[in-house]
């Protein structure tokens, strides 16, 4: 096959990629650029949208050209993305009305909070299988509608579109044809039926958001227009679609029910693979649609934990203790223990199975003997605590034990991270030979859509062991590090 390639397109919270696959699902070509991040008031987080696109657009050109690739090489092209980041712009001249309000962003609690106190939380969870809070797209659009003056209006002409980032990318990509939005990411946005897969009109009456402005809901495989020849020299089918968790799962060949992947990036983002049917959660998970392939939906429980790597980003950035994020696997190699820190990172409030958006951040147990590396230590343990939370929440809600937890993401690069990780949870980490699995899952859609791969069975043989670290530690040392942290976390709440 001439055009055995795919070009996935990964806008992620910091940075936009793009990297090239080949048949057998390893990485031919990549680019990587970050992007400003912006934080207009505490707990408030924005994207200039043309800052992504722009990033993206970049790195999607270099892809190609580090690949020694062209256009005629290309099957396709899947796109992934950070989910529930809510752009709004003009139908007409493509530009947006505001910054993007990216999915960390708090702006929105006082609407959640009126939502709540109207008791319309039930139909919320019901129908959409999420909770009413700032994370979810739905509350970002009625926020822009709200403050900025005539934009409702504008927006119940149809002159005024939403889309979460992937929407937009594609809008721009197809030079404004396609106005559209996979079910994985409409599932994030509090406006979707997860039983009727279809926008609400209860939902959106309540949100107070015109459905003239919402993108038409695809599958997640399947050729939903062309890239205008003018970005790379020629036409290439977009025929992957997927939120980045779900594209991540899709990407780890988490195709039969009860298996699961955790990403560490930005934030960790723990999937369980349900089946075919939405299963409700009672311990503070979110029901999600994985994704939609021939007209077969698969349904997903989430945990999502707000910051994981960001917090020692913050730990370089904000407080200037480390020059690099590799840093911290030698600092916290370097202390026999965590010296009874506990860093519970809620800076933008804590997410499952808790949903406090009132939280903040807190560093217990400090001493006049505390140094950075029990900082640095703590920091990264609580990446592995806040994981064990939501797989023991994932274990009542399914009744499923896990016998493994497949990972990927940047910090699964920590080798000392991911074999505490398996002994604070008691169960095998396992991680793959292609770490960027959110891309490739993009890829694997795209590429399933236009023949690159025949089927699900094909994309799992691609899936290789890197390594895997088996739990050691004793139970007893287990549960007193857990009943540690959860008095942490008792302190970050409200």
């Amino acid at each position: 096959m001439a055009k055995s390639f795919v070009l996935a397109l990964d806008q992620g919270t910091t940075s936009s990629r793009a990297i090239v696959f080949d048949r057998s699902g390893l990485a031919v070509g990549s680019a990587q650029r970050e992007f400003p991040q912006l934080f207009p008031s505490p707990g408030h987080v924005e994207h200039d949208p043309e800052a992504i696109w722009d990033s993206q657009l970049a790195t999607a050109r270099q892809a190609l050209t580090n690949a020694k690739l062209t256009v005629a090489d290309i099957a396709a092209i899947g796109v992934t993305n950070q989910r529930e980041t809510t752009v709004l712009w003009e139908r007409d001249s493509g530009k947006p009305v505001a910054n993007a309000i990216v999915w960390q962003s708090r702006i929105t609690v006082p609407i959640c909070d009126r939502l709540k106190a109207d008791g319309t939380e039930t139909v919320f969870r019901q129908k959409t299988g999420l909770v009413v809070d700032a994370y979810f797209s739905g509350t970002k659009i009625r926020h822009l509608l709200d403050t900025i003056p005539g934009l409702r209006a504008r927006a119940e002409r149809g002159e005024i579109l939403f889309g979460t980032v992937d929407s937009f990318l594609i809008w721009r990509l197809t030079g404004g044809k396609r106005h559209v939005t996979d079910v994985s990411n409409a599932s994030r946005t509090l406006l979707f039926n997860l039983h009727t897969l279809d926008w609400d009109d209860e939902l959106l009456k309540l949100m107070d958001v015109p459905r003239a402005m919402l993108p038409q809901v695809v599958s997640s495989s399947e050729v939903v227009g062309e890239c205008d020849a003018k970005w790379f020299g020629g036409a290439i089918p977009i025929a992957g679609d997927a939120g980045d968790q779900q594209a991540a799962t899709f990407g780890q060949a988490c195709f039969d029910p009860g298996s699961a992947k955790n990403t560490y990036g930005t934030g960790c983002f723990l999937l369980m693979n349900t089946g075919e049917k939405p299963a409700e959660s009672k311990h503070g998970l979110l029901t999600t649609v994985g994704w939609r392939i021939n007209g077969r939906t698969t349904y997903c429980l989430e945990g999502s934990v707000f910051v994981a790597g960001a917090a020692v980003q913050w730990l370089r950035d904000g407080l200037g203790l480390i020059q690099q994020a590799s840093e911290t696997a030698e600092l916290a190699t370097s202390v026999t223990d965590n010296g009874g820190v506990y860093f519970v990172p809620a800076f933008v409030g804590l997410g499952a199975p808790y949903w406090d958006a009132n939280a903040r951040g807190v560093i217990t147990g400090l001493t006049r003997g505390t140094t950075k590396a029990h900082l640095a230590r703590a920091a990264l343990e609580a990446m592995a605590y806040q994981t064990a939370d939501v797989l023991d929440a994932m274990r009542k809600d399914s009744g499923v034990a896990l016998q493994s937890l497949r990972v990927d993401g940047g910090a699964t690069a920590n080798d000392w991270l991911m074999q505490f990780q398996a002994d604070v949870l008691g169960v095998a980490v396992r991680r793959p030979v292609v770490q960027e699995t959110t891309a490739l899952g993009a890829a694997y859609l795209a590429g399933l859509a236009t023949g690159v791969w025949s089927d699900l069975s094909d994309v799992s043989k691609n899936w290789q062991l890197q390594r895997e670290f088996a739990p050691v530690m004793l139970g007893s040392e287990r549960n007193t590090l857990l009943n540690q942290w959860r008095r942490a976390v008792s302190r970050a709440s409200g």
